[in-house]
């Protein structure tokens, strides 16, 4: 056992937690403006109390300008004016813990806003701050190396007043901090411990696993014909990266034993690395955010969509179950911020199947062993957005993609089937509270447009009907809180090879659970293990299909939980 957020592995309160990440601009507006913000997320409060959630993941509300909505920052310890003050943060922070939830903040450490006053300072080449970033002189007149950018392009820009140029792994305007400087790392650690005494109640941490880079910023590997390389190896999990959390448990997160959860993004990390950082006796991060089972419908790229196969769905996040069960904990997620819609993606947002489908992913989710994650709007069903041109689009990394595709020589015919998919506008249209002309988000013009299908997908009508997603929403995590087998159980996948029923159990201490999901539309007819014909109902999505000659016949996007007794 370790001090600090890093606790004993079974009695840690966040294994038994439900997260709900805030995306403050398209949750709710309180004063008209068309942008959501902090006295708006506390006027909703009641909706996340009743749903039963026990963390609020805010994403990022600090002063930026807004490059990348605002996970680009200028000012890590104060509020953006459009999102409000520090003042309504703090009646924000009261009213999530009087009504005994917590919250948590993103951790945007990776990079800084190109207006932010350290970044300032460090265009002088003679300023002390010179080095919290990375700058490098011109190799034959262009960037020190070949590395490409996340959101398209060079990872470098010159500067004209000094003829440098400087790294920033995402937008030009999201310079990457130097962490190799002890100053940067101290000053991250301040800023950390200011925000906890305040009373926030954790982090997460945005691409944490970027911030230790190969000092020598070699080219990458040339991959296919484009023209940059594959800088990766340099700086995913780079070569300090497990001294620098272990650091910042040791000078922040130890000093509230007890109390914190900590969650690392990381793209590109393996089940083997996260074994490290999850590790209660290494002391450095409680969980981590993985990608591999939201890439698996990537073709090319991420803007190159393919049809999703349940077996490599099963196959990716059953090694995680089973690569985590002895050591770390898992994180549950289909949406966040980042991805499409998972009713759209994954099941079918028709009106015919769109509840049983949102469902039917929501319990095989939620009943597997870490730590789920919802999304806001995820428990209503809410859909993807109709995004016809690329003037409905209004994200850097879908615009940035487009215009690089048509100098190219694409289409924009070939170019936007991938962006209306795969896009993050998605997931960040206005959370639909009821059927008014904006959805109940905002009297006046939202920032983006409402879904027109908020008419008949809203929170109003939601509460109003039993069935609903958000009642089962609320039946899962009740569910959560009561049952030690979701928190404790181990997990055994069933039916591997199958590619239309998701099915596992979980056990724990004589109670045994089977969980079922049919990801198709369609009644399906699969042989389950025995014993299980009297089991307890204890969950389940809608009216269920009788057995068929000693077969489970499940309903199109059917889920059902049994538990067994033993």
């Amino acid at each position: 056992m370790t001090s600090g957020s890093v606790t004993e592995r079974t009695d840690a309160w966040w294994r038994s937690a439900v997260v709900y990440q805030i995306y403050p601009r398209s949750f709710a507006d309180s004063d008209g403006d068309g942008i959501g913000d902090l006295d708006g997320i506390t006027g909703r409060l009641d909706h996340l109390a009743e749903l039963g959630v026990d963390v609020l993941w805010l994403s990022p509300v600090y002063p930026s300008p807004q490059d990348d909505n605002g996970y680009d920052i200028s000012d890590y310890q104060g509020i953006d004016p459009v999102f409000g003050d520090l003042a309504a943060f703090d009646r924000l922070l009261a009213a999530v813990h009087g009504r005994g939830m917590r919250l948590i903040m993103d951790l945007v450490v990776n990079h800084t806003s190109d207006e932010h006053p350290w970044f300032r300072e460090s265009r002088d080449p003679g300023s002390p701050k010179r080095d919290w970033y990375w700058w490098r002189p011109p190799r034959d007149g262009r960037e020190p190396n070949n590395w490409g950018s996340f959101f398209s392009g060079p990872a470098w820009t010159r500067d004209p007043a000094s003829g440098a140029y400087y790294l920033h792994l995402f937008s030009p305007k999201q310079p990457d901090l130097n962490w190799e400087n002890p100053e940067v790392r101290e000053a991250v650690y301040a800023m950390m411990r200011w925000w906890l005494e305040r009373g926030v109640d954790g982090f997460r941490m945005d691409v944490i696993n970027l911030v230790s880079k190969d000092p020598a910023l070699p080219d990458g590997v040339l991959r296919g014909d484009g023209p940059y390389g594959d800088g990766s190896p340099s700086y995913v999990c780079g070569p300090r990266i497990h001294e620098y959390l272990r650091e910042m448990h040791r000078e922040v997160t130890a000093r509230y034993p007890g109390r914190l959860l900590t969650v690392g993004e990381m793209p590109g990390v393996t089940v083997e690395q996260a074994r490290l950082f999850t590790d209660p006796d290494r002391a450095e991060l409680d969980m981590v955010f993985q990608f591999e089972h939201v890439g698996l419908d990537h073709g090319a790229h991420k803007f190159d969509p393919r049809p999703l196969r349940l077996t490599e769905l099963k196959a990716s996040l059953g090694r995680w179950q089973t690569g985590l069960a002895d050591v770390g904990w898992n994180s549950l997620y289909w949406n966040n911020h980042d991805q499409p819609r998972v009713v759209s993606r994954f099941g079918d947002d028709g009106p015919r199947h769109r509840t049983r489908s949102a469902t039917m992913l929501a319990t095989v989710l939620h009943l597997h062993r870490g730590t789920p994650y919802v999304y806001q709007g995820e428990e209503l069903g809410m859909a993807n957005a109709p995004l016809r041109t690329i003037e409905d689009f209004r994200d850097i990394e879908s615009l940035n993609h487009y215009a690089q595709a048509l100098r190219a020589g694409a289409a924009p015919e070939d170019v936007l089937p991938g962006l209306r998919a795969m896009g993050r506008d998605n997931a960040r249209t206005p959370v639909q509270w009821d059927a008014s002309p904006q959805a109940g988000f905002t009297t006046g013009i939202p920032w983006l447009p409402v879904n027109p299908d908020h008419i008949e997908v809203n929170a109003a009508a939601a509460y109003a009907d039993p069935g609903s997603v958000f009642h089962h929403y609320r039946r899962l995590i009740a569910l959560r809180h009561s049952e030690p087998a979701i928190v404790h159980g181990d997990f055994t996948m069933l039916l591997p090879d199958d590619e239309r029923v998701y099915a596992f159990t979980r056990h724990n201490e004589g109670t045994t659970l089977l969980v079922v999901g049919n990801f198709t539309g369609d009644t399906v007819a699969v042989d389950l293990p025995g014993g299980w014909e009297d089991a307890e109902l204890l969950l389940g999505n809608g009216p269920s299909v009788p057995a068929e000659d000693g077969r489970t016949v499940l309903a199109p996007w059917e889920a059902r939980v049994h538990r067994r007794i033993e």
